[in-house]
C-alpha cells in the first residue's frame, strides 16, 4: 500500500482506491504514485481490467489540489499539475488494460478528467459532476476542454466549462457522460461487474477495440472503417481469435490468453 493508492485483487481485476481525504483531491505526488501503479499493473498479464474508485464516502475526486496552484504559477510553463492529468491520461490511453470508474459524491475538474480518461464509469445515483474551474478564473486543463465535449457533445461541454455548474448521476447518464447509474450501496458490485465483464473477453481483441476507439475518433469514416477491418485480422489470425471461433464450434467456453 502506497500513500495514496490501494489495491485490491479480484480475480482479473485490480481494484485501485485513491485515498486523499477528505475529498481525495489530486495532488502531484498522488498523481505520480497513480501513474506508477497503473505502469505496474498494466505490465501484469494477471490483470486484465483496472476499476479506479475514491476512498470514503464524499468523493470519486473533488478536484486538483488548489493548494498547489500558487507554487505551479512558477513553474507554469511545465504545465503544472494540469499537465500531470494529461500525462495520466496518456499513459492510460496506451495501456493495453481497460479501465472502469467507479463514481460516488463528487466528480469534479480533474476528478471528472480523470474519470473521462477511462473506458467506462459507473456511477452512484449521489453523484455531482462538474468542471467548476471557471469560477476560480481559470479552464479545465487536465481534458476537460477536449475529452468532454468528444463525450457529451459541444454545446453541453460549453454549458459545463463555462458555468462551473454541476450536474446529476441521472443527467450525466442521458448526456451520455456515464455509462450507468446505480444506487450508492451497489456502486462497487456495480462497477466490479462490468470490470468482470470485460475480463472474461480476450485480451488482444479488447486491447484492438481500445486502439482503434482512441485513434479512429476523429478520422473520416472511410479511414476509420480501413482500420477496423485490419483490426479484424489481426484479431482472427490471433490466438485468441483462433481459440474463440474453436471454442464456439465445438460449444464450450474459450480460455484467452491474450495472445
Amino acid at each position: 500500500m502506497g500513500t495514496f493508492i490501494s489495491t485490491e485483487r479480484h480475480e482479473a481485476v485490480a481494484l485501485v482506491t485513491i485515498d486523499n481525504p477528505p475529498m481525495n483531491a489530486l495532488a502531484s505526488a498522488l498523481l505520480d504514485e497513480l501513474e506508477a501503479e497503473i505502469e505496474t499493473l498494466d505490465t501484469d498479464d494477471d490483470v486484465r481490467v483496472i476499476v479506479l474508485r475514491g476512498g470514503g464516502e464524499r468523493a470519486f475526486v473533488a478536484g486538483a489540489d488548489i493548494k498547489e496552484f500558487p507554487s505551479l504559477r512558477e513553474s507554469a510553463g511545465e504545465g503544472g499539475s494540469a499537465r500531470g492529468i494529461q500525462k495520466l491520461g496518456h499513459r492510460m490511453d496506451a495501456a493495453r488494460t481497460p479501465f472502469v470508474a467507479a463514481i460516488r459524491g463528487f466528480c469534479l475538474g480533474g476528478g471528472l478528467e480523470l474519470a473521462m480518461c477511462c473506458d467506462l464509469r459507473v456511477c452512484a445515483d449521489d453523484a455531482r459532476l462538474g468542471q467548476p474551474e471557471i469560477k476560480l478564473g481559470l479552464i479545465p486543463g487536465g481534458g476537460g476542454t477536449q475529452r468532454l465535449p468528444r463525450l457529451v457533445g459541444h454545446g453541453r461541454a460549453m454549458l459545463l466549462n463555462l458555468t462551473g455548474e454541476f450536474i446529476d448521476a441521472e443527467t450525466a447518464y442521458t448526456w451520455g457522460l456515464v455509462e450507468k447509474v446505480v444506487p450508492v450501496e451497489e456502486l462497487e458490485a456495480a462497477a466490479l461487474e462490468v470490470a468482470g465483464q470485460i475480463a472474461a473477453q480476450s485480451p488482444h481483441a479488447v486491447a484492438v477495440l481500445r486502439e482503434l476507439a482512441r485513434t479512429t475518433r476523429d478520422l473520416p469514416l472511410e479511414e476509420g472503417l480501413r482500420r477496423e477491418a485490419d483490426g479484424f485480422v489481426r484479431c482472427l489470425r490471433s490466438e485468441d481469435g483462433a481459440e474463440g471461433v474453436a471454442a464456439f464450434i465445438e460449444k464450450r467456453a474459450p480460455t484467452f490468453t491474450g495472445r
